[in-house]
């Protein structure tokens, strides 16, 4: 599996497991995503995968390197779709 199709997995299980947030966000804590058995059995490297997406903007979270317990209260945003964006903006 190539990286994007591993970010765009990603921004789907961050919708399943977070909370909407009013600007069409999704937030969701590591703890969650690391914790949860679909993510354990989609991504080999979700620290990576975070990484990834962060890197190309599709999300925000505090820090560089997320580690599971010492890490898992950090909130991880997915930035709202254009289309979501300015839907909510209407």
């Amino acid at each position: 599996m190539n990286v994007e199709e591993e970010v765009e997995k990603l921004t789907v299980e961050i919708k399943r497991l977070g909370q909407i947030q009013d600007d069409g966000s999704y937030q969701v804590t590591f703890g969650v995503l690391f914790h949860d058995d679909r993510c354990a059995n989609i991504f080999e490297a979700l620290v990576g995968t975070l990484r990834a997406a962060k890197k190309r903007k599709i999300l925000t979270y505090d820090g560089e390197l997320l580690l599971q317990g010492v890490h898992d209260n950090v909130v991880i945003t997915l930035k709202p779709s254009p289309a979501a964006a300015s839907s909510a903006d209407a």
